[in-house]
């Protein structure tokens, strides 16, 4: 091999997954050993947990995916057979091998032979045969304590890397003695070796005297020494080798840090040839290197790494960037398939026979890939899809108006801060805070359910000192603001009552510990609250006794109370007209109800597979209930149901990411987008809602640096609506309130966009009274115009004219001496014209992307073919022209028509370029620095019509030389 050939993985990159592809929530073990805590097959990932029973180390058959080997603390060695997808997990190994006279460090299954596996034990290395329960052989004992054990990929020899700091290479089936034995590295701390593709070499990684971490690349056919040896830097943290035998890929992975180190390992060369390096988000607790060929090899992924954190499993991907999406064989040759070569007998009686070899599938991933290993195969879903695929998918089918959308946190000056002790734990079944077009309510977390309310209108610092707040004397479980008494609040707590608090019209100045009123009647914790859409003085309440309740608060007093639930009731709502009532359960069950008609529900049908949480909204003009929940792989997913066929299960849904908080939806009627967030998030996902397929269409999301504590919609009235502000939000941190603002971008911002802003309903009017709503009347809201004073709607605005594009042979022909001229003489008056009119930089206004691209594709056209013809020519031609001319109109003086021939300009044309009528020095320079000013090439001029103001220029001045010298010879007394 060439040692000066360049490597086809130079340019590989290294890509962490996005957040949502995590697999998060997990709590990994931290128990020192000497294995990867962490392993995978192609459909399966296994790791440590914080369990007592500690696994010191595990692997996955290359020939099973749902066969484990794990070793434990208590010195045995036990195989399970793990179920597929959704099915319990065993409560017992399969097999047992030992126990051993020590704890199990190391495990592996053998790479070509079926059943076959090694463990090291102490000093002790033993071959198993899983069939029969027993080793086939047991190594030569070690000096100390066996670090590392690995076998060649062809299976025939096993390396081992120990404590004594020797490196040695077994022949298990010749003899229980190590074939060759060598030092390895200079220091006994944690060593490790993998081999490459050949039965030659292998990788070592230890620590040198100096307690520096090396990497050395072996020969085992010239032991004594290492081929090549390379020293990274002095750190404790001990590395974990990853290499891939088909691509020569090395990551380097050290526990405890938080970044992968990859090189190239060349043993022809040989070197190991440093590629790329990726930082982690979190400190590295495990690595493992998924199967060749469960990778997206369309996508010309070469390697994918699991990362192991604390609280969760991040896939990072490593690509080969190439410019077309096909199958690449010079980066993917054939390896290692899934059926075995031998049996236990057959190897051990010698049987070398490698294993099938096999090209990977030429699709994204194999079929048995799950999501946390592969991008989603879900078509419904716009995360996992890939920017092609999206882009594709924006051509042949629908996309939102709303796809552009832009969320944008407002001026810190509109932002309230130093907020203390905020009570960041309020149950998953409330959105934490709530608010108006006035006022914000935030729990607090000291003691007596403290809540504070604080004035939008007043934004800035709060003081240091503690805030007036409303004493509800148990911890608050959630918490609404009346939609038509702005000082209305209603507070539930845990002691199964509802507190109605009066504020007072110029805000909250002192404590309150007296409500206006206080509900009883549930028996258990409230944790949802709900006011009528359109009733006054009408509430829902949900409860841990498994009721719904609805409440006249006029009267203050129980009216009607809904059953059937069997489980904790995780999410309600009203429909838009407020007859209906749907609630989402932990039962698995979605129910509807018509509080007037019965206590039973009217329709029930499936739910989110899930019981960790869920929410319900009502979407499409009621048509349909949007369900927030998870899946039974606790995969956050939104499912879409038709509200007049609950029992046929969802019509569509939509996998989103896996997160622990459940989705807060917030839907927007007027403009059928729905904001979807979580507790704990830092992504707020935007989707327009259709009451066909295909059902969702995904907006721009908004993501913040920080996780947000709370989201919630203002409003619609609070929105700018000159600024195309379609959505104003609430965003509760840490220690501040801040507003977020939803936009789009419009080019004709001047004009209303009535299409974004229908006539919206009053929301803060009642429609009916309570007692005509219990009585069973209807109502309708009052609609609204969001149209300001002054604005023209985008629909009635005029249509601009479009900018007809002349034919190319129009630039293209020849034009005469006499039309060049004038244009360019027109050109220069029309600017000088236009002297106290802003500079064209100075009115620069931005076009849409596509437009741009048109423009820009026909400019380049455009200069391509007339520069390249007809610009020299052109040029020629008008020098002569203008040679000509001056020959033919400088015969006023011998003077002055020499002067017209070497500039090349005669005075009347000069004096057009520059306007002046009368050869006046002062109008001369004047006129001269506007028209330069303005013909720059950096505001849409030239260097050509530059050079023609500065021959004009220089021709009136020679002019005004020469009859300054006429008028002295003229002043001068004749000679006698």
């Amino acid at each position: 091999m060439n040692r000066f050939k360049v490597s086809k993985f130079r340019h590989t990159e290294a890509r962490p997954s996005r957040r949502e592809a995590w697999i998060s929530d997990i709590r990994a073990g931290t128990a020192p050993s000497c294995g990867n805590h962490i392993k995978a097959s192609c459909s399966l990932i296994a790791f440590n947990s914080d369990r007592p029973d500690l696994v010191t180390d595990l692997d996955f058959s290359p020939f099973d995916d749902f066969l484990l080997a794990t070793a434990s603390a208590d010195r045995t060695v036990k195989l399970w057979r793990l179920p597929a997808s959704g099915q319990a997990l065993p409560s017992g190994p399969g097999l047992l091998l030992g126990p051993e006279d020590a704890q199990v460090e190391v495990l592996q299954f053998h790479p070509t032979a079926d059943g076959v596996l090694l463990s090291a034990a102490g000093r002790a290395v033993k071959v198993w045969d899983a069939t029969k329960q027993q080793p086939l052989t047991e190594l030569a004992t070690h000096g100390d304590l066996v670090q590392g054990a690995a076998w060649s990929r062809d299976g025939a020899l096993l390396g081992t890397t120990c404590k004594d700091k020797q490196l040695r290479i077994f022949d298990p089936r010749a003899k229980p003695e190590a074939a060759q034995s060598t030092p390895a590295h200079e220091n006994n701390r944690d060593g490790r070796l993998v081999w490459t593709g050949t039965q030659e070499h292998l990788v070592s990684t230890g620590f040198n005297q100096m307690r520096e971490r090396e990497v050395k690349l072996w020969d085992t056919r010239l032991f004594s020494g290492a081929l090549t040896s390379l020293t990274l830097d002095t750190s404790p943290r001990s590395l974990i080798p990853l290499l891939d035998p088909d691509s020569g890929l090395l990551v380097l992975a050290g526990k405890g840090e938080n970044q992968l180190y990859c090189y190239e390992a060349a043993p022809q060369q040989p070197a190991l040839s440093p590629v790329t390096q990726c930082l982690l988000e979190g400190a590295l607790r495990g690595a493992a290197l998924v199967p060749r060929r469960a990778l997206a090899v369309m996508g010309c992924e070469v390697l994918r790494i699991l990362q192991l954190s604390d609280t969760a499993i991040v896939p990072i991907s490593y690509h080969v960037p190439r410019k077309t999406a096909e199958f690449h064989e010079d980066l993917f040759p054939d390896t290692a398939g899934c059926v075995p070569a031998s049996n236990p007998h057959a190897w051990w009686a010698g049987s070398d026979q490698q294993e099938g070899f096999s090209s990977p599938p030429s699709s994204l991933t194999s079929p048995s890939t799950p999501s946390s290993l592969g991008p989603s195969l879900t078509s419904t879903s716009g995360i996992g899809t890939s920017p092609s695929q999206r882009s594709l998918q924006s051509l042949l089918g629908p996309s939102s108006k709303f796809r552009h959308a832009q969320g944008t946190v407002l001026r810190r000056d509109s932002h309230i801060t130093n907020l203390k002790g905020l009570n960041l734990t309020t149950p998953g079944e409330s959105d934490g805070f709530c608010a108006n077009q006035l006022r914000v309510a935030v729990p607090l977390l000291s003691s007596g359910g403290q809540v504070a309310v604080l004035e939008l209108r007043k934004p800035g610092r709060l003081p240091d000192t503690a805030l007036p707040t409303l004493q509800n004397g148990v911890a608050v479980t959630d918490l609404a603001w009346d939609p038509f008494d702005p000082h209305r609040l209603a507070v539930a707590g845990e002691d199964a009552r509802i507190r109605l608090w009066r504020v007072p019209p110029e805000g909250l100045q002192e404590v309150l510990t007296t409500p206006e009123a206080v509900l009883t009647g549930h028996t258990e914790k409230i944790y949802s609250l709900r006011f009528h859409p359109l009733a006054a003085d009408v509430l829902a309440s949900s409860s841990y006794d498994l009721t719904v309740r609805i409440w006249d608060l006029k009267v203050g007093a129980e009216r009607l109370r809904l059953q059937g639930h069997r489980d904790q009731i995780f999410g309600l709502a009203w429909s838009p007209d407020g007859q209906q009532l749907a609630t989402v359960c932990k039962d698995g069950r979605l129910r509807i109800y018509e509080p007037r008609g019965s206590s039973e529900p009217l329709q029930e049908g499936p739910g989110p597979e899930g019981a960790r949480g869920a929410r319900v909204v009502w979407v499409c003009d009621g048509h349909y209930l949007l369900v927030s929940g998870f899946d039974s792989r606790s995969e956050r997913q939104l499912l879409l149901y038709s509200a007049e066929a609950l029992a046929g299960g969802p019509s569509a849904v939509l996998g989103l990411d896996v997160a622990p908080s459940t989705l807060l939806p917030i839907y927007d009627r007027d403009t059928g987008l729905v904001l979807l967030t979580g507790k704990g998030d830092t992504r707020v996902f935007l989707y327009e809602l259709l009451p066909e397929s295909p059902f969702f269409l995904e907006c721009n999301s908004f993501t913040s640096p920080d996780p947000h504590k709370g989201f919630i919609l203002l409003p619609k009235t609070e929105c700018d609506v000159r600024e195309v502000e379609f959505a104003r939000c609430l965003r509760l941190r840490q220690t501040s309130l801040e507003p977020v603002a939803f936009r789009l971008p419009r080019v004709r911002k001047e004009f209303f966009q009535d299409d974004v802003f229908p006539d919206t309903a009053v929301s803060w009017e009642p429609a009916l009274s309570a007692e005509a709503w219990l009585g069973g009347a209807n109502g309708q809201p009052r609609l609204l115009s969001l149209q300001p004073p002054g604005m023209t709607p985008v629909s009635q605005a005029p249509r601009e004219a479009p900018a007809r594009r002349a034919p190319s042979s129009v630039y293209l022909e020849e034009k005469s001496d006499q039309q060049k001229k004038e244009e360019l003489l027109s050109a220069m008056v029309a600017k000088l014209g236009n002297r106290e009119d802003p500079l064209p930089q100075d009115s620069f206004e931005g076009v849409d992307e596509d437009e741009w691209a048109k423009y820009l594709a026909q400019i380049i056209v455009m200069g391509a073919q007339v520069v390249g013809r007809a610009f020299a020519r052109a040029l020629r031609q008008e020098f002569a022209a203008s040679r000509a001319a001056a020959d033919a109109r400088g015969r006023a003086g011998h003077q002055s028509a020499a002067a017209s021939n070497l500039s090349g300009l005669s005075l009347q044309e000069a004096q057009q370029i520059l306007n002046v009528s009368k050869l006046s020095p002062e109008e001369i320079q004047k006129n001269y620095e506007h028209l330069f000013k303005v013909n720059d090439k950096s505001v849409g001029g030239s260097f050509y019509l530059q050079s023609k103001v500065v021959r004009a220029k220089e021709r009136l001045e020679e002019e005004l030389r020469i009859q300054a010298q006429e008028d002295r010879e003229r002043q001068q007394p004749p000679k006698t």
